[in-house]
């Protein structure tokens, strides 16, 4: 993948998205980011999966993002998506928790999630499995690795993927749809940059290994403040919330252990 010119990350300023023509603004400008990153590394833009992420914001706005178009959003807090999934369970959105969980949480995901994106230890894995397979259904899931070796963060360490990998076909209401990360927060786009080679790299070396080990081998890997940075190293995934919805009153260390921009 080639390397951008720029090596500092833009500073954003994210109004808040009130009516759906905010939204449908708002997503039409980070699809035409998407696409501009993709076609810059001979990438086809339809290869890039767009994850909508609605924490924090409150009920009625996200029935405008879905009136915009966000048929499938994404929750860090279990409770938070639950409690979303059941008020708006008329609208018929498919969700995807993308933060830590706690095994007695595993009960709630099986029941409402389509998709899982933070997958890093066997204790979860087995109580996603014996929760879903008494539910009668399966879960697409991402494992989660820790690229920038940061102490604080969730997620595998490198070394650990391959055997981490190997265990989870014991599971298997478990559709491994391949990797995911967050990037160190940080100004320094090389810095950034060196984590989304990580987990590509890492991807392409478990493809060598076994290629059924991480399934179609997706790369869910970007946010707002450097999805397209992600996007020329491979991502298929981004996780956007705060360019879609507007900045955050809630500050993002209540849902992740670092400062994250999704």
């Amino acid at each position: 993948m080639t390397k951008q010119a720029d090596d500092q990350m833009p500073i954003h300023d994210f109004p808040t998205a009130s009516s759906v023509h905010d939204f449908a603004r708002n997503i039409a400008e980070v699809r035409a980011k998407i696409s501009t990153a993709a076609k810059r590394v001979g990438r086809d833009p339809a290869e890039v999966e767009l994850l909508p992420v609605s924490k924090t914001v409150p009920g009625d706005r996200v029935r405008l993002s879905v009136a915009a178009g966000c048929l499938k959003l994404g929750e860090n807090k279990v409770q938070e998506a639950k409690r979303k999934s059941q008020e708006l369970a008329d609208l018929g959105v498919n969700w995807s928790v993308i933060g830590h969980l706690q095994t007695n949480k595993a009960r709630d995901v099986a029941a409402f999630a389509s998709e899982f994106q933070a997958l890093d230890n066997l204790r979860a894995a087995a109580a996603l499995d014996r929760r879903l397979q008494a539910a009668g259904r399966s879960l697409d899931v991402y494992v989660q690795v820790n690229t920038s070796a940061e102490p604080q963060k969730y997620g595998l360490p490198p070394e650990e993927l391959e055997a981490f990998l190997r265990e989870l076909p014991n599971f298997s209401s478990l559709r491994v749809q391949g990797l995911m990360t967050l990037a160190i927060f940080s100004n320094d786009i090389p810095r950034v940059r060196e984590c989304f080679v990580r987990l590509r790299t890492l991807r392409d070396q478990m493809r060598d290994i076994d290629q059924e080990l991480i399934g179609p081998g997706g790369l869910s890997m970007g946010m707002s403040g450097d999805y397209e940075v992600a996007i020329e190293e491979g991502a298929t995934c981004v996780r956007v919330g705060q360019a879609i919805f507007g900045a955050r009153q809630t500050p993002d260390s209540f849902y992740w252990p670092e400062a994250t921009f999704e």
